[in-house]
């Protein structure tokens, strides 16, 4: 805000953007006469919905990737082949990440074996049907994510088990229609950032993989834990060697 005063703050980045709403208050009012700018407040709490929806998400799901990729060395060896054989040693680029389909399987089989989001809320505005059940109005609705990806009944007797296979011809095929696979939500609210999470996990491993093997230490304990996020309770001791 000091830097906004004597006209030196840059205005190429989101945080810059929201700043500018809420310092400069243009007086454009809707026909409520409600002032369309935002207050300091409400650009803090985009700041923090930023953070927790869009950094802590994809860093939780790059540690349970990097956890279960050390405990399935053939699936490490194999999502490495693919980055080396796309990018190399090179700087993995938009349309290469595109086409990593053993990474891509990866993370969805990770998102589904432990989603950052364990459940989603939503509340129903007026009387509704849903299936067999009446909801009236006011009623909460609780969608358990991990319960729906690892039910037996839809995904087998080896739900529990990771097996990146389950998503070789793409979600569609793997759920056959079902909406049993939704790490990012479902219908018109769905994560907006879903593809961008996408890219910027599959980034991140490939750099990873391009650098470094990896294994878990004896010290490492399993116990996904939920705070805000599913987490490792006791946190991820990964061995790293440099290829």
């Amino acid at each position: 805000m000091e830097a906004m005063k004597p006209g030196e703050a840059v205005q190429d980045d989101l945080l810059s953007i929201l700043m500018e709403s809420c310092y400069e208050k243009v007086p454009k009012y809707q026909s409520n006469s409600r002032y369309l700018g935002l207050t300091i407040k409400e650009v803090i709490d985009e700041c923090r919905l930023f953070y927790f929806a869009g950094q802590e998400t994809t860093a939780v799901l790059l540690i349970w990737t990097m956890i279960m990729l050390s405990k399935h060395q053939d699936w490490q060896s194999r999502a490495r082949e693919e980055v080396l054989k796309t990018f190399g040693k090179n700087k993995p680029d938009f349309h290469g990440l595109n086409h990593l389909k053993i990474v891509t399987m990866i993370l969805y089989e990770v998102l589904r074996l432990y989603p950052p989001v364990l459940a989603i809320t939503r509340r129903v505005s007026s009387d509704m049907k849903l299936g067999k059940l009446s909801l009236p109005a006011g009623v909460t609705v609780n969608l358990a994510i991990v319960l729906a990806h690892q039910d037996e009944k839809i995904w087998g007797d080896d739900a529990k088990e990771f097996k990146p296979e389950r998503f070789s011809e793409g979600i569609s095929k793997a759920i056959e229609g079902s909406i049993s696979f939704f790490p990012f939500g479902w219908g018109p609210r769905i994560c907006i950032g879903q593809n961008f999470a996408m890219i910027e996990a599959k980034m991140a491993i490939a750099m990873i993989l391009q650098r470094f093997a990896f294994e878990l230490s004896p010290t490492y304990a399993h116990a996904p834990v939920t705070f805000l996020m599913l987490q490792p309770q006791f946190g991820a001791q990964v061995i790293l060697h440099r290829l």
